[in-house]
């Protein structure tokens, strides 16, 4: 990156981290608590006069198409505009940002980042359902992966906490925010993960309900009991530790009433941990041995009473409680006589985005 100055595009569903990094270090930023459908304004405000060589935006899903990071142009675009209905409740808003920022800054590249990239490579029996093959050579089901730029920057960051190669390192991810995910690392390459073909599967999240049997799912619909919509919506907005707390997806506030003594906060924070931990130990499975189980994410950084949680139950790992509860740098939080590491990785995306985008504009456009 050195030589450029990127401003990296983060949306989420319900919110917009913009950063402008400059080699490895973040000069401006701006953390826009809002649905990124209402923060035109603020976006207009962030890049007046801005001065930028590269804007790269994080794609949450690139479908088929988009297998790396590529420079936007008119084939680009159409690909975006395909994967919408893969992950609707986050492509749509990298599609109008993709807008919004080329009308504002026509003079730079605009490079889309799909955080599925960095799972491109998934081993054939780990991206594989088990559906009809009719089904998966029609419309290319099978699993995709998310949180790439989070996992990329963690397996950088552990490999330099561990003083070891990332070609040399087995490593267990937790991602663990609003969207949370898990992944097994090995040689630096992702070889299996909990999301799927879209970010709705895998461990519990902070709205969405993580993996549920589809059975239940079509008896519902079947039986008339909820519509399409409100299946979907209730499954993305309405599950998760808010549907299990009722009054919080905010695991800070649910940790602050379990200890209060609210049971419903306890439960839901009980069920976080222990789909976590299912996740983590599933993910293992892909692995001949574990270096390390690295925390990132908001709650993984933030949050060591949960990250306490998860490892102090996976002993069936040989991974162990009792770490230590600073988050002030990336550390290695296990006890020093631990078999396995346990460490924390603060999650930079913003570095992992411009890094790629940087790489993208030096390789050429998107053929």
């Amino acid at each position: 990156m050195a030589g450029m100055r990127i401003l990296t595009v983060n949306p989420g569903s319900g919110s917009l981290r913009l950063h402008v990094v400059d080699g490895e270090d973040v000069v401006d930023s701006a953390e826009i608590e809002k649905p990124p459908a209402d923060a035109t304004e603020d976006v207009q405000s962030f890049v007046e006069g801005l001065k930028v060589d590269v804007v790269g935006y994080r794609l949450v899903h690139g479908g088929s198409a988009l297998i790396s990071p590529s420079v936007v142009d008119a084939g680009v675009r159409e690909a975006i505009a395909a994967a919408k209905s893969l992950a609707p409740q986050h492509v749509p808003n990298t599609e109008a940002l993709l807008e919004q920022l080329t009308g504002l800054l026509p003079d730079v590249p605009h490079v889309v980042c799909p955080d599925t990239a960095f799972h491109h490579g998934l081993p054939e029996v780990a991206r594989t359902y088990p559906l009809p093959a009719r089904w998966r050579e029609r419309w290319d089901l099978r699993r995709y992966g998310f949180h790439g730029h989070s996992f990329a920057w963690a397996v950088r960051r552990a490999a330099e906490l561990l003083s070891r190669p990332a070609a040399g390192l087995n490593l267990l991810v937790a991602h663990l925010s609003g969207g949370s995910s898990v992944c097994a690392v090995s040689g630096g390459r992702s070889v299996d993960t909990s999301m799927g073909f879209t970010p709705l599967e895998g461990t519990m999240m902070a709205k969405r309900s993580g993996s549920v049997d589809p059975g239940m799912l079509l008896w519902l619909l079947r039986e008339g009991h909820v519509a399409l919509d409100e299946l979907e919506d209730g499954l993305y907005h309405h599950s998760g530790l808010l549907g299990l707390s009722g009054s919080s997806d905010d695991t800070r506030e649910l940790v602050r009433d379990s200890r209060s003594g609210d049971v419903r906060a306890q439960f839901a924070m009980a069920v976080f941990e222990h789909r976590a931990r299912r996740e983590i130990a599933a993910a293992a499975a892909s692995l001949d041995h574990v270096d390390a189980l690295v925390f990132t994410g908001d709650i993984g950084w933030d949050q060591p009473e949960v990250a306490e949680a998860i490892a102090g139950g996976l002993g069936v790992l040989r991974i162990q409680g009792g770490l230590s509860s600073e988050r002030s740098e990336d550390a290695v939080i296990s006890g020093a006589n631990a078999r396995i590491p346990v460490l924390t990785v603060r999650s930079r995306e913003e570095l992992s985005l411009a890094s790629a985008a940087a790489a993208a504009v030096r390789s050429g456009p998107a053929s």
